[in-house]
């Protein structure tokens, strides 16, 4: 049976179509549905069978936390306890947004929600849709990217009805996710703010509110935080990425070279990139250079795409290590799985080579 799709309008989703899919939540089903960042796959958060399925679904490890969205910043003291002053600052102040909080964890979420920890993520999305069903459910709902584990997010409906059709009730379809990355996520249960994943809203933007903002370690991240596997948004294809003052001349290089080699070749990178690139090669643009607005906005849909065109090899070159570049950076970096060469000035001076990646 296929998952039944309803298109609804973005910013005034059809009232009748939203209290059906909050039925569905409150009776243990699952829906996906847009929010802001990519599209999630919800259920009651305070239903352990409802956020069961969720794992099931997506074929999730259960060691993987889920994001609890909440109606309004005032929910937040239904899911949490103890929750400290700044979580309320930055609530009042990046929510409705794309920004995650790790708070103790109430009693009235399961354990599994958050893995069997002592902690919650939890935020509030700005989508109206998002909003509007978390509302008519009447209950937090547990969201996860809707998609199979460790594959692409999705940020379109077709991108969740090709992962997921047949394994949940419905998508409510309110057309592209408008920024394209996941949501900050910022773990406030230690004695300083850390940031367990790159995000929408930037750590410059976090360190403006809370002054000492630190980057997690990895084991850090994978204890507390979804969407950090060492493998994860990953594409079918192998994913190449290249970092670095030379960096472009040497992508540009291998991508000449898988060709000899009679790869099927994928290249996902900006306008002027892909404009040079071999015609043999299958680009994929990420919108202007330096923009990294479009780039987070178009990364998970030119993923798919070259999936779709059965590529073997996708190249591409990491953006600047700064505002939301970080977050574009930290997705592609786990798509390559850590598959990342630095290339130095020197290769850009006229000594290119060509990396064996294998």
């Amino acid at each position: 049976m296929r998952t039944r799709v309803i298109a609804v309008d973005p910013l005034a989703p059809d009232p009748a179509v939203i209290r059906t899919a909050g039925r569905l939540i409150r009776r243990g089903r699952l829906v996906a549905f847009p929010t802001e960042t990519v599209y999630g796959l919800g259920a009651n958060a305070r239903g352990e069978r409802a956020c069961a399925r969720v794992f099931e679904a997506k074929g999730r490890p259960a060691e993987d936390p889920l994001i609890v969205h909440i109606a309004s910043v005032e929910a937040m003291a239904e899911v949490g306890r103890e929750i400290p002053d700044v979580a309320w600052l930055l609530a009042t102040r990046f929510w409705p947004g794309p920004l995650t909080l790790v708070i103790k964890r109430s009693g009235r979420i399961p354990r599994g929600v958050s893995a069997g920890g002592d902690t919650v993520a939890v935020r509030l999305p700005a989508h109206p849709v998002a909003r509007a069903l978390i509302e008519a459910a009447g209950c937090p709902i547990a969201a996860p990217s809707a998609n199979r584990f460790g594959h692409v997010s999705p940020t379109r409906a077709d991108h969740v009805r090709a992962d997921l059709d047949g394994r949940i009730d419905l998508i409510l379809d309110g057309g592209p996710s408008p920024l394209g990355v996941e949501s900050t996520v910022l773990d406030l249960t230690g004695p300083s703010p850390v940031v367990l994943r790159p995000g929408a809203v930037s750590i410059d933007q976090l360190r403006e509110i809370v002054g000492c903002v630190t980057v997690a370690t990895p084991s850090r991240q994978h204890a507390h935080s979804p969407g950090t596997a060492t493998r994860h948004y990953a594409p079918r294809a192998r994913l190449e990425a290249f970092d670095g003052p030379g960096a472009r001349d040497v992508a540009m290089a291998r991508v000449r070279a898988l060709l000899t080699e009679g790869h099927r070749v994928g290249v996902l990178a900006d306008d002027e990139f892909v404009a040079d690139a071999p015609a043999a090669a299958i680009g994929t643009s990420l919108g202007q250079r330096n923009d990294s607005a479009a780039a987070a906005r178009l990364l998970y849909g030119a993923m798919r795409h070259l999936d779709s065109l059965a590529v073997d090899v996708i190249v591409t070159v990491l953006p600047r290590d700064e505002g939301l570049g970080r977050a574009i950076r930290d997705r592609l970096n786990r798509a390559a799985e850590g598959r990342v060469i630095h290339v130095p000035a020197l290769a850009a001076a006229g000594q290119e080579r060509t990396p064996a990646l294998g």
